[in-house]
């Protein structure tokens, strides 16, 4: 796709977001504005999915000869459940359904609800750098070309479980495995900086042996161009710092950690709303 349809579809998955988060006063639109472009991308541009004659995606969990992704930060499951239903996973119509009673697109991904697209439950942060790492090294035992993508928070980087899977993955030379933290330097307490120190994370993953980029991630052609650059690496594992802005998008948001997990209210809606317009060829749900 050309960088301006992905745009456009980006602007639609956070016109999603607000208004399923609204519609039920709870979830968290903060991370999931910020991380729009990069799943957009992901969906549309990036990964190579199954899909039927006529367009439609394939989804088994077995997930052999394509290309796969986990959410580890499950908490910005709005964008992760959005971009689904606007790959063709399920109806975009579900969406009004978000964190109601008996639905499947529950406020952190589950499996049980047998949701396509879906592959992991991620509520726990901390366990989706070595889910990734094992189907990354599942696909190089099986002669299986494809590569994995994950997706953590900058926060999440305070979890022990991650630095033991840093290690595995240069180890088994997983070169088809790009890990993305979310870099927006907030949590749902205030800043990384304040709350427990990252320090250099760079630094941190390249004395593991990760080959380590940065990214602009609300800037679509960046992300485009930065995540097929990690797919050059055949024996070491890639880790984007990928830096975006809480909020992204509409301007009462970005850049404060206080929307992390809180919904707007019906004129806060309007304004959001009004700040991210729809192309024609375009509809919300």
């Amino acid at each position: 796709m050309e960088i301006e349809q992905l745009e456009q579809i980006a602007t639609a998955v956070r016109r999603d977001i607000v208004r399923m988060v609204a519609a039920v006063n709870s979830g968290h639109p903060g991370g999931s504005l910020g991380c729009t472009d990069f799943m957009v991308s992901l969906y549309f541009e990036i990964m190579r999915r199954k899909q039927d004659a006529n367009g439609k995606p394939i989804f088994d969990m077995d997930g052999r000869d394509e290309d796969l992704f986990f959410l580890s930060n499950g908490h910005i499951s709005p964008v992760f459940y959005s971009v689904l239903a606007r790959a063709g996973y399920f109806p975009i119509e579900e969406l009004s359904t978000f964190r109601k009673l008996d639905s499947r697109l529950q406020g952190h991904p589950t499996t049980a609800e047998h949701l396509p697209g879906i592959r992991i439950a991620s509520g726990s942060l901390g366990q989706g750098l070595s889910v990734a790492c094992g189907a990354a090294y599942a696909k190089k035992l099986n002669g299986d070309d494809k590569h994995v993508y994950v997706l953590m928070g900058d926060g999440e980087q305070q979890e022990g479980q991650i630095w033991e899977a840093a290690q595995f993955a240069p180890n088994k030379k997983l070169g088809n495995l790009t890990a993305v933290i979310d870099f927006n330097l907030a949590q749902i307490d205030g800043s990384t900086e304040n709350v427990n120190d990252n320090r250099d994370l760079g630094a941190k993953y390249k004395a593991f042996g990760w080959h380590v980029d940065e990214m602009k991630g609300n800037d679509m052609a960046d992300v485009v161009k930065t995540l097929r650059k990690s797919q050059e690496n055949p024996d070491v594992p890639t880790l984007i710092l990928m830096h975006t802005e809480m909020g992204y998008g509409v301007d009462y948001m970005m850049g404060s950690h206080k929307w992390h997990g809180i919904a707007p209210n019906a004129e806060q809606l309007t304004q959001a709303l009004n700040q991210l317009p729809l192309t024609v060829g375009y509809s919300d749900y």
